[in-house]
């Protein structure tokens, strides 16, 4: 049963993932374990592989095979999943479907709706009831946004539209939720007020899976980095061993200094 899944199975494991298009690995043998309840930031140069990784994860691109079978990637142990029973498990904000939702002419309560059935739209043999609009009503209430229920997505802001994304991720009540560049496209003060959301999303128990190139995203919740580069890991361990000037230069290619303050981390090229 779902929700008596042994917490000692990994949220993620990954055994030598390789990605190709057209003759190029996206992803290089590629092997990763996350557990659950391990806030986890994964962190990259444009091109290091993340976008992929994501879309991996979401089952928009296919690894190839093992000859002897064995299972690629793993989600909370299995390999094989019904995508709307795996979203019950984990959510998913990610570019792709940000490109989607944008372009979808629902209100925002429908578009939480929406994710109810793994859509971003609700059709006409999609029956709602009076649990699942609850429960999207909360959702909203939970990211600040029950103001915009009723508004079109395509009239809010790149902020607004983030929170209302959230939110129809957190419908299902997910053990941990897969973020890909959330803040991209937000200015400072509503970066920071979209990080402070996540902060509570993971003090309240949801497992944050942060994808991004900029460590000034990485909440002070998040105590464990995996950084990547050419589709392959380059290394992975504690947070503060690894955003350090040595290895953010090393990853990134340029001399770089780090600074903390309040358990935020920043960097700036040397």
């Amino acid at each position: 049963m779902l929700g008596t899944m042994d917490t000692s199975t990994p949220l993620l494991s990954i055994d030598r993932a390789t990605v190709l298009r057209e003759g190029r690995a996206l992803l290089d043998r590629l092997s990763l374990t996350i557990a659950q309840g391990q806030h986890t930031a994964i962190l990259g140069p444009n091109g290091s592989g993340k976008s992929t990784l994501v879309k991996l994860i979401e089952r928009r691109v296919y690894p190839l095979v093992h000859d002897d079978g064995s299972a690629v990637v793993r989600i909370f142990g299995r390999d094989r999943w019904n995508v709307a029973e795996l979203r019950s498990l984990l959510g998913v904000v990610s570019s792709d479907l940000r490109r989607e939702f944008e372009t979808s002419n629902e209100v925002a309560l429908n578009a939480v709706l929406s994710g109810f059935f793994a859509s971003m739209t609700l059709g006409l043999d999609h029956a709602v009831d009076d649990g699942m609009r609850l429960r999207a009503v909360e959702a909203l209430e939970r990211v600040g946004a029950s103001h915009l229920a009723e508004r079109d997505v395509s009239t809010l802001s790149t902020g607004e539209a983030r929170r209302v994304l959230i939110a129809r991720a957190l419908v299902h009540r997910p053990r941990a939720l897969l973020l890909d560049e959330p803040c991209a496209g937000l200015d400072p003060g509503t970066r920071r007020r979209f990080l402070d959301l996540l902060r509570e999303l993971a003090r309240d128990g949801t497992t944050l899976l942060l994808v991004t190139h900029h460590v000034e995203e990485i909440v002070p919740e998040i105590g464990h980095v995996v950084m990547l580069r050419d589709g392959a890991l380059f290394d992975q361990g504690a947070k503060d061993r690894l955003l350090a000037d040595e290895h953010l230069s090393d990853l990134f290619g340029w001399r770089m200094e780090v600074e903390r303050t309040d358990g935020f981390y920043g960097a700036r090229l040397r």
